[in-house]
């Protein structure tokens, strides 16, 4: 059994999956935003699936940064409580067993390649768009997470080809400013719409009211769309993949499907681009599916 724990920003989510990769049992708990209640939170999911399962497993933990390859600490994480922590050691000295973390995206991105809207392709883009802005990147069925850990970190370039009332950008938690996290995440569009029309809407509002028509709101998605269409042609530029996976709660605005390949394309260097862009087939449960499999299956 193989054990994959979601650690989100608002949630924490911990499942386990069978020999066929389907889920045996899948736990949620709100994420109590500090460490020591959050490890013990972590723990406490595990300990519960294998009581009803009644068997232990591995463990793989997807997180909102990554462990350091050369200290093992977190760092990165837009849950900041974990940075400087050594979480993966705590863990394991918690649970009596190794534990394998890996960034958030980069599970989702090894979820999908494997079974899922990337299956059979050679290179897999794979973009969270939630509280923050992720991805991971697989090719050819290996994780890619370079040589410090920190490949494919797309929401902490800057926005590119900004225009002029876009720089120098609003300032990150990461200490620099106009990173496309603080654009393209779904804080990003609340923050964006409130700037421009003083209406603090959240972002699944302001997707229902433009959806529904209202100029002010249309206006924003637009505007949303946009400049994560210019991250993605960046991307693309950079390492051209075969299919573009979109997760986290953006990912369920139906619009962003139809509207951003010509906006990738305007950007892209090259003749022609046509990869497809695509939902996550595991939804919300890619997340767990890829943390379980930072294991062998």
């Amino acid at each position: 059994m193989q054990i994959g724990v979601d650690f989100g920003g608002t949630k924490i989510e911990a499942a386990a999956l069978g020999p066929d990769g389907g889920i045996l049992v899948r736990l949620r708990h709100p994420n109590p935003g500090d460490y020591d209640t959050a490890l013990e939170t972590v723990a406490g999911l595990i300990a519960r699936i294998e009581a009803e399962v009644g068997a232990a497993g591995s463990v793989g933990v997807g997180i909102p940064g990554s462990p350091s390859p050369r200290t093992g600490l977190i760092r990165n994480a837009n849950s900041t409580f974990l940075n400087g922590r050594p979480f993966g050691a705590d863990l394991a000295a918690r649970l009596g067993r190794e534990v394998r973390l890996a960034n958030d995206a980069n599970c989702l991105a090894l979820s999908e390649a494997a079974d899922g809207a990337g299956a059979g392709a050679r290179v897999v883009l794979a973009v969270i768009l939630g509280t923050g802005c992720g991805a991971g990147l697989v090719v050819d069925g290996r994780l890619l997470d370079g040589a410090h850990g920190v490949a494919a970190e797309l929401g902490h370039i800057p926005l590119p080809w900004p225009v002029p009332d876009e720089v120098p950008g609003p300032a990150c938690w990461c200490g620099l400013s106009g990173c496309l996290e603080t654009w393209v995440s779904g804080r990003g569009l609340q923050r964006d719409h409130a700037a421009l029309t003083g209406q603090a809407l959240a972002a699944p509002d302001i997707v229902a009211a433009a959806g529904a028509g209202q100029s002010d709101a249309v206006a924003s998605l637009s505007r949303y769309i946009d400049r994560l269409g210019r991250g993605l042609a960046m991307a693309v530029n950079l390492v051209d993949p075969d299919v573009i996976v979109l997760g986290g709660g953006m990912s369920n605005v139906a619009g962003l499907y139809p509207a951003l390949p010509p906006v990738i394309a305007r950007h892209v260097f090259a003749d022609a681009w046509e990869a497809p862009v695509v939902p996550a087939r595991w939804g919300d449960s890619s997340g767990v599916r890829g943390a379980a499999w930072l294991w062998p299956r």
